[in-house]
């Protein structure tokens, strides 16, 4: 048998960490197997449904590199298909139209409330014959009224069901748009899909699915469903725990071999590894390994895989990374020393590419003003001798480089019989506007002669204005 998976999103909003997750696991698993990934969007929900939402899940799928060997295939683009099996469910007895009105269907549960009873359709359609006027039916299922549905999942293992406890669900609207429950059952089965992966809050449609499938003469699938993802207060996770747009991530400075790292690891494990690749998620993954109780979505430990990964990819990828970035912030990428050389410098002291960009600020900006701790303590007057020492070794030197420049720093340090620290601070906030940065070669070699020199003179005249007041 041939793998065939398929991931299945609703564009009514955002692709999300959740979303995410059954992507990739539907997606390792048909790479494990050799099989098939099929993507469909399923817009039936009319009212809900935008582009912009399809246009940020095919985005972020971009992204993250899972894409899609069929697909994506749009349900509203099959509407002559659902209603066709519709009608075969009628004439074999097994789907009805219904009537009832909305005040109607009210009463009814408001009725059942008040007699403790769980509020669900009671099938009083089942025999009507004549249409009502003024009312546009729908059609129901006609749910088996006694018996069991057993569900044989990778995850949950066997769950039976009473039929007593399911009702007659709507399977096509008045307006001729097939509901979920319908719509995923024909497209599963017309797609060849094999095994279907996803969240657990769809377990309980699954004796549903089940009964049309039996209707129909369908094969059922294998089924796994995922455990839910809950935030670190043990709450289920929403955009107040992290659960963002997943383009909001990229945005953040996130890398994509990041989010799929920490992602599968909510709900499958493999020992005690923590980072994996690509290659290796595909090697390793098993449904038999995910877990059945909840996953905790933690933005600190989030955080700290994507520093790992910095760590990791190439400073060519890093550096492909930023430009979109510095642009955002006005920058030129192409005024400045090579992206890879920025990236190679930085991506040691940070967690994200957003926090790369932002320290690597003084690089491009000559700064408007010197952080007022910072120049309080360094640009002193004291300190103008120093700097004055420092222009000059710098301005004489052949070779401008990690080496040279922080040789040229330590000269004037030995010259002047002061610590390191005495001479390089001064220069890095004369520099850079503050006191943190790369280690002062770096910073140089990254800034250049001439913007050095620059910045050297502009402090000099700052520290002489300061003496003549």
């Amino acid at each position: 048998m041939t793998i065939r998976t398929r991931f299945a999103p609703s564009p009514t909003g955002f692709l999300h960490i959740g979303g995410v997750r059954t992507a990739l696991f539907n997606w390792l698993l048909a790479k494990r197997h050799g099989g098939t990934f099929v993507l469909r969007i399923e817009d039936t929900d009319t009212e809900r449904s935008t582009k912009e939402s399809i246009d940020n899940i095919l985005e972020g799928m971009s992204w993250l590199g899972l894409n899609a060997d069929e697909g994506p295939f749009f349900q509203m683009s099959r509407l002559g298909g659902y209603q066709v099996l519709v009608q075969q469910l009628m004439d074999s007895g097994d789907a009805y139209r219904c009537y009832c009105s909305r005040d109607e269907l009210a009463s009814m549960r408001k009725e059942q409330k008040s007699k403790g009873l769980k509020p669900r359709y009671d099938g009083r359609c089942r025999s009507r014959t004549e249409p009502v006027t003024g009312i546009d039916p729908v059609v129901r299922f006609k749910t088996p009224t006694s018996g069991k549905v057993c569900v044989r999942d990778h995850v949950h293992g066997e769950i039976v069901f009473d039929n007593a406890e399911l009702d007659d669900l709507i399977i096509l609207r008045s307006d001729g748009v097939p509901t979920y429950n319908f719509s995923v059952v024909v497209d599963d089965s017309e797609m060849g899909i094999t095994h279907v992966v996803r969240g657990d809050d769809h377990l309980n449609n699954t004796p549903r699915q089940l009964n049309i499938m039996t209707a129909l003469g369908i094969e059922p699938p294998e089924y796994a469903h995922l455990p839910m993802i809950l935030g670190p207060d043990g709450s289920r996770l929403s955009k107040r725990h992290g659960a963002l747009n997943v383009l909001s991530y990229k945005e953040a400075g996130y890398l994509p071999e990041a989010v799929l790292n920490y992602i599968v690891r909510l709900g499958w494990s493999y020992g005690d590894q923590e980072l994996f690749d690509i290659d290796e998620m595909i090697n390793l993954f098993d449904l038999e390994c995910v877990n059945e109780s909840a996953a905790s979505f933690d933005p600190d430990k989030f955080l700290w895989v994507n520093e790992q990964w910095l760590k990791r990819v190439s400073v060519q990828q890093l550096g492909s990374a930023l430009i979109p970035m510095l642009e955002a912030e006005g920058i030129d990428p192409n005024d400045g020393p090579s992206l890879p050389e920025i990236a190679e410098v930085q991506r040691d002291r940070v967690q994200t590419l957003s926090e790369m960009v932002n320290k690597s600020l003084f690089i491009y900006n000559e700064p408007e003003e010197y952080a007022p701790k910072a120049a309080k303590q360094h640009l002193t007057p004291m300190a103008l001798i120093t700097l004055q020492s420092l222009q000059e070794e710098l301005t004489n030197l052949d070779d401008w480089g990690v080496d040279s420049t922080q040789n040229a720093v330590e000269t004037v340090a030995e010259k002047l019989d002061l610590k390191m620290g005495k001479v390089a601070q001064p220069l890095r906030v004369a520099v850079t506007g503050d006191s943190a940065s790369p280690g002062i070669g770096q910073t140089l070699a990254l800034l250049g002669r001439e913007k050095t020199l620059q910045r050297l003179e502009t402090a000099i005249e700052y520290i002489k204005r300061l003496s003549d007041l």
